[in-house]
């Protein structure tokens, strides 16, 4: 009884999911769209600074400033064979917290940059989107 009132349920439901279906390249689109937008608000600050985040940079939000990723490497390196006081951990760096904090910042870079090209890549996403609803549109009458 139980799997019947189920499978009544799923029939009911298709034909609505159906009609809300649409092409995937649409959806993929929005989709991108959204991140875009997302990225816009949570990285505004970061975005005015683009053409310097390639990958070799980071946008450290504290400071509202780039970092090249070499050179602090090289401060991280330092603060470990310093043993500075490291105020995240309340001790002294070592080398094992430099090496996180550095794949952190290395993985931030990257993340920054595909920020930066999705946001560079919204206008075409927008166009491309209105090209191709109203395809999608027609493509639901015919069926």
């Amino acid at each position: 009884m139980r799997q019947l009132a189920f499978g009544a349920m799923a029939l009911v439901f298709t034909p609505c999911s159906a009609l809300h279906a649409q092409n995937p390249a649409v959806d993929e689109i929005k989709g991108r769209i959204f991140d875009a937008h997302m990225v816009q608000q949570m990285f505004a600050n970061g975005l005015k600074f683009c053409s310097e985040l390639d990958g070799t940079n980071f946008y450290f939000q504290p400071r509202n400033r780039v970092l090249n990723l070499e050179e602090y490497h090289r401060s991280l390196e330092n603060l470990a064979s310093a043993q500075a006081f490291n105020p995240q951990t309340r001790r002294p760096w070592t080398a094992q917290d430099a090496e996180s904090r550095w794949q952190q910042v290395k993985k931030q870079a990257l993340a920054d940059q595909e920020n930066c090209a999705l946001v560079a890549s919204l206008p075409a996403l927008e166009k491309r989107l209105q090209e191709l609803q109203p395809n999608a549109a027609a493509a639901g009458k015919k069926d």
